[in-house]
């Protein structure tokens, strides 16, 4: 079961028309909420990212947050598994082709729900390897756009060797992963680069800064030179799906001593008791 304007209705019954701007364009922007113990998790941050997503496009948001939710829960509820994914995205809507925005056009909204698949416990404790590249995306990371081709071609690089995750570089500097954020540690201190246009910023991203901060944890936000992400005693990323995930060897070489280091774990085992205590509590929350 999905949702496509306004209906719910199975995934093989929903069509969208061949002239909607996000196939033609990708002039779309979309979200992933992960929903644990069919609660969503911090649907209004999402919905606020969502929101400021769609005015930087200019795309009209179709819905208030109390309809966004209500659709949501409705999905949620259809679906057979506890832990989801949500993903939803809003075009510009269906128009004759042609550069400008069209005027008076209803958005296209569609939403579907897929099982939330988080790493495996042994990958967890191994730790992953990633590859790097230029990061050659356009300027405007910053909206969760679903013109993401620019992504998909760099994840390619990691994917086709078999690693997790391609860490990008512009001008020599630290921006993002192909679909996750950074962060490295060194001498104890966790740092990331500070959010501006050319990286997306993750809600995921925010907990584990949160975290951070809640345990006393030394942070720092600002550029961070290719150089230091290699010498780095430990490199992180972060997502809905991937929680937080050691690199533990980047273009072949170690990263640290090649294992996942004491702050990673530390972060970790706050993301897991956190999930616990706040994500899954979610749902006895809503039936008290």
């Amino acid at each position: 079961m999905v949702f496509l304007n306004g209906k719910f209705l199975p995934i093989e019954q929903a069509t969208v028309p061949v002239l909607d701007r996000g196939f033609i364009f990708g002039d779309g922007v979309y979200e992933l909420v992960p929903v644990y113990s069919r609660v969503p998790f911090r649907i209004d941050e999402h919905l606020r990212r969502l929101e400021r997503s769609l005015a930087e496009v200019r795309i009209r948001n179709p819905y208030s947050a109390a309809q966004w939710k209500e659709i949501i829960a409705r999905l949620i509820a259809e679906q057979p598994f506890e832990d989801q994914g949500i993903y939803f995205q809003v075009t510009r809507g269906a128009a004759k082709r042609d550069h400008a925005f069209p005027k008076d056009v209803a958005p296209t909204v569609f939403i579907m729900s897929n099982p939330l698949v988080n790493p495996p416990r042994e990958l967890v404790e191994s730790g992953a390897a990633a590859l790097s590249a230029v990061d050659n995306r356009w300027l405007r990371c910053d909206i969760k756009s679903i013109s993401l081709i620019g992504n998909c071609l760099l994840r390619q690089i990691s994917a086709d060797a078999g690693a997790a995750e391609t860490i990008m570089f512009r001008d020599g500097k630290l921006t993002e992963a192909s679909a996750s954020n950074v962060f490295i540690v060194k001498a104890g201190v966790i740092r990331s680069p500070a959010k501006s246009n050319l990286i997306l910023p993750g809600i995921t991203y925010d907990v584990i800064v949160e975290l951070a901060q809640s345990a006393g944890v030394a942070l720092e936000f600002g550029e961070i030179t290719e150089a230091e992400v290699r010498a780095a005693d430990e490199l992180w990323i972060t997502s809905s799906s991937k929680e937080v995930l050691a690199i533990v060897q980047l273009d072949g070489k170690p990263i640290g001593d090649g294992k996942p280091g004491a702050v990673f774990r530390r972060m970790y085992q706050l993301y897991q008791e956190y999930k616990q205590r706040v994500m899954r509590a979610g749902k006895q929350a809503l039936a008290a």
